[in-house]
């Protein structure tokens, strides 16, 4: 007959295993030992990374004016990028504040008081917390609220900084003559409402003539590759020998000034 006595020891050692506490002495000790550093990796941003393959790709297609072309060309297109990015952004931005802005007139209007219709910005978006947040910080400690929007001011755009300047001049007015607050805000309201409107037609008016300067800046590179299918060697011909070289430098400038000189009459146009 087999003893059930040792697998009943070993079932109770088993549970007590499972229900007994983690060690804890391994963690103390290793508060008390000096932490390894973690190694930083060199990490480059990501657009000089693309101007630096613009260039490499240019000097191998094209020789030393063709990696200058190619550093031009992507640095171009970077700041093409940034800037249609903070376009997008300050119109964003713009939209965020007038939010806030009609949401504050209407609690304004029902009796809330300035200071709790100014601490509900948490909810009328990240850019709007994040200019409207000190004004809300100093009106719930009874500072000086024109102040606080002055300095939100001087660290944003040229648009938001005008917007938050608007606003800030009504909450001056409304404390020092005691106009209606919901009153001046209303009309700070109509001109970015008026703005946001107006900025976004004309984007949408200007589509055409920024895929005409799209199609234009190309126009050299679909050169190119005709001139390969009726049998020539344009790369050849602007690879090797000086005056070829200098030919690529000076097409490359043009190029890149028509398309700057585009964007600043494009960029003009839409309203600040």
């Amino acid at each position: 007959m087999v003893n059930p006595l040792p697998a009943a020891a070993l079932a109770a050692l088993g549970a007590a295993l499972l229900c007994a506490p983690g060690c804890t002495g391994a963690p103390r000790l290793a508060a008390l030992l000096p932490q390894p550093t973690a190694r930083r990796s060199l990490r480059l941003p990501r657009g000089l990374w693309l101007v630096a393959a613009g260039g490499v790709g240019g000097a191998l297609l094209l020789g030393v004016a063709g990696g200058i072309t190619g550093i031009g060309a992507a640095a171009l297109w970077r700041h093409h990028r940034s800037a249609r990015a903070t376009e997008l952004t300050s119109a964003t931005a713009s939209g965020q504040l007038a939010d806030a802005l009609a949401r504050m007139t209407d609690e304004l209007r029902v009796g809330a008081h300035p200071a709790t219709a100014l601490d509900g910005v948490r909810q009328d978006g990240p850019w709007a917390e994040e200019v409207l947040g000190p004004a809300a910080a100093a009106a719930r400690l009874g500072d000086d609220v024109p102040a606080a929007l002055r300095r939100s001011a001087a660290k944003g755009s040229v648009s938001s900084a005008d917007d938050l300047e608007r606003v800030a001049a009504a909450w001056a007015l409304a404390d020092r003559h005691g106009a209606p607050l919901a009153l001046l805000l209303d009309g700070a309201l109509s001109d970015i409402r008026w703005r946001v409107a107006f900025g976004a037609r004309v984007r949408a008016q200007l589509a055409g003539p920024r895929a005409t300067a799209a199609v234009l800046t190309a126009l050299p590179a679909l050169g190119l590759g005709l001139g390969h299918l009726m049998g020539a060697d344009p790369l050849g011909v602007l690879r090797d020998g000086l005056l070829g070289q200098a030919l690529l430098l000076v097409g490359t400038g043009l190029v890149v000034a028509g398309l700057l000189w585009t964007e600043r009459i494009l960029h003009a146009a839409v309203p600040r």
